[in-house]
């Protein structure tokens, strides 16, 4: 509820709008989808308010959430969270890998042996350490399994627009 909802150049924004009223319908769509599926919105939920009557969506965090669920098996790409407990390490890398997408993830544990294990096992194509969207240009994004296309950043990034060629001269 206390997360700033802004102008995206403003530098107190921690949600900015969405792209395009297309997807802010879909976004604010899944609410409904989430209570029909036994969900419950703890926070958020609804349309915010943000300058310039954009496309702003309140961040929303689902209680009750179950690993088969909609919020939790497809990328919504808006400011949701969906709380899946768990009750083993193991429960939570399947819960984690049991979605056909894979572009990030993040574990927030204060056991340095927990985050290798877990971070590692997790099938994404970023894993934050207790943190989340952080990123550097010298590190390649993208995701996993039906996430992303390719790598964008780093030495990885330049493959995907540039063509190898060779050329032989005799001698």
């Amino acid at each position: 509820k206390k997360i700033p909802v802004g102008h995206p150049l403003d530098p107190t924004t921690v949600v900015g709008p969405l792209i395009h009223p297309v997807h802010e319908k879909k976004v604010l769509g899944y609410f409904d989808v989430a209570r029909a599926e036994g969900a419950t919105i703890a926070a958020g939920g609804a349309k915010a308010q943000g300058p310039g009557g954009g496309c702003y969506v309140q961040p929303t965090l689902f209680t009750g959430a179950r690993a088969d669920m909609r919020i939790a098996q497809e990328e919504i790409f808006g400011p949701v969270l969906a709380v899946i407990p768990f009750d083993t390490e193991d429960e939570a890398i399947r819960i984690a890998n049991g979605t056909v997408f894979g572009l990030g993830g993040s574990v927030w544990t204060s056991d340095m042996n927990v985050a290798h294990r877990v971070s590692g096992a997790i099938r994404a194509g970023t894993v934050w350490v207790n943190c989340y969207d952080k990123s550097s240009p010298v590190t390649p994004f993208g995701g996993f399994k039906m996430s992303g296309v390719g790598r964008d950043g780093g030495d990885f990034g330049m493959h995907a627009y540039t063509e190898m060629q060779s050329i032989v001269w005799p001698g």
